[in-house]
């Protein structure tokens, strides 16, 4: 009796873009999927940073090469993508947060948190998605959102306001792109010790609310997304779209 094959986690061949890949865990996304084959294009704002992640990359042995981009300026974006595509794999991670209390967040604050989480999201993926559309070869999108997506969470009124609105987007973005093979997904982590949650862990008590809803105990790695982003990027998962993989160590769960 022939046995089912375990599709390849492998992505030798593919190209796929990684955004605010210059530390924590867009670094960490960029490496795993050089791991796995892929070339990986390397982007963020800050050029000195983002060379230094991709050539860490290439010393390792594997493929990568960096590209300045701003997702917040989104014309210079798309034309940046543009010409850099098409890709394979998409890994949306450029992200910003200002965490405050709604009665004291600032017109500023908010602008510039959905400026990035949002809009820079949205377009630097409509980018993407028409370079994988005319190479007609399909592919993967996958945004690094959050379980702040799926809930919600002391002074983050305006940060999971653009999680919750990035979930949405995947999902009606997964019915338009699926008859072009294109599948996106989100990856929803728990808190990562990251220079953006520098500000949480700083203050005890919001550091302690932390760890109590943590069901598993732990903070999250940034090693704990690298192999979701892998699965969510290749064949093994191949029937998902418009759904998100949550990475919070039971935190949703109740």
């Amino acid at each position: 009796m022939p046995l089912p094959r375990t599709p390849s986690m492998r992505l030798d061949g593919r190209r796929a873009l990684v955004t605010g890949a210059s530390r924590g865990i867009g670094l960490g996304c960029a490496a795993a999927l050089a791991e796995a084959g892929a070339h990986v294009v390397c982007a963020a704002r800050g050029r000195e940073a983002l060379e230094e992640a991709a050539g860490a990359i290439v010393a390792a042995g594997l493929s990568a090469e960096p590209l300045v981009l701003d997702v917040d300026d989104v014309a210079a974006a798309g034309a940046a993508i543009q010409s850099a595509g098409p890709f394979d794999v998409f890994v949306s991670n450029a992200g910003a947060a200002r965490h405050a209390p709604l009665a004291e967040t600032t017109a500023a604050d908010f602008d510039a948190v959905v400026s990035v989480n949002l809009r820079g999201a949205y377009f630097a993926t409509q980018a993407v998605a028409r370079g994988m559309i005319a190479a007609g070869k399909g592919g993967s999108i996958i945004g690094i959102s959050s379980q702040m997506g799926h809930v919600g969470g002391i002074d983050r009124t305006v940060y999971a306001a653009t999680k919750h609105a990035i979930e949405g987007m995947t999902k009606s973005a997964a019915i338009e792109l699926a008859p072009h093979r294109i599948r996106i997904n989100t990856v929803c982590p728990t808190f990562v010790r990251t220079p953006l949650t520098e500000q949480t862990f700083a203050n005890p008590e919001r550091a302690a609310w932390v760890a109590s809803k943590i069901k598993l105990g732990r903070l999250a790695e940034i090693e704990d997304i690298m192999g979701a982003v892998v699965f969510l990027a290749g064949d093994a998962a191949a029937m998902i779209t418009g759904t998100s993989l949550l990475i919070d160590g039971g935190w949703t769960a109740g």
